[in-house]
């Protein structure tokens, strides 16, 4: 080999520092399972549902220890908010590690739709202890028509 050829060579460390960068990029990320969309949405949903369930009581608990009542009076607002956007991020971040389109919209809505039905239908009965298993299985209903939702808003733009 003559000079000439060495030069239009790239050094093979050279070209292991420039493709690192791609590496560090998904360094973060997991790769989803082989596992139905609808599986993983639904598994992501009820955990969320359960999520939203330990703020809830979490809080409770909170509240009777500092206030003697389980009533949270004016700090009950801030405090449901703060657990649907506690929620709605964990959601986001299963998602989008498990490499799901919409990772962010998809909680966002399902977690919407589920405050907004909890409170339409089933206040009066947030007491019951079978509604320890109805909001993590509504909140896997809601993901997958978030999804559902998610999926016609893109064929719409298109």
């Amino acid at each position: 080999m003559s000079q000439e050829d060495d030069g239009d060579r790239m050094p093979e460390d050279l070209e292991a520092v420039l493709e690192a960068p791609d590496e560090d990029a998904n360094e973060g990320r997991y790769d989803a399972p082989p596992l139905p969309a609808a599986l993983i949405l639904a598994v992501v949903g009820l955990l969320c549902g359960f999520a939203t369930i330990a703020g809830v009581w979490l809080s409770e608990r909170g509240c009777e220890r500092f206030r003697d009542t389980t009533n949270c009076g004016a700090l009950g607002l801030p405090l449901l908010v703060l657990i649907v956007v506690v929620t709605m991020a964990l959601g986001g971040l299963a998602l989008s590690r498990l490499a799901m389109p919409h990772p962010r919209l998809i909680p966002f809505l399902g977690v919407a739709f589920m405050v907004a039905l909890v409170v339409a239908f089933l206040t009066g009965h947030l007491d019951s202890p079978w509604i320890l298993a109805v909001v993590p299985v509504l909140t896997a209903i809601t993901f997958l028509l978030a999804n559902l939702v998610a999926r016609l808003l893109e064929r719409a733009d298109a």
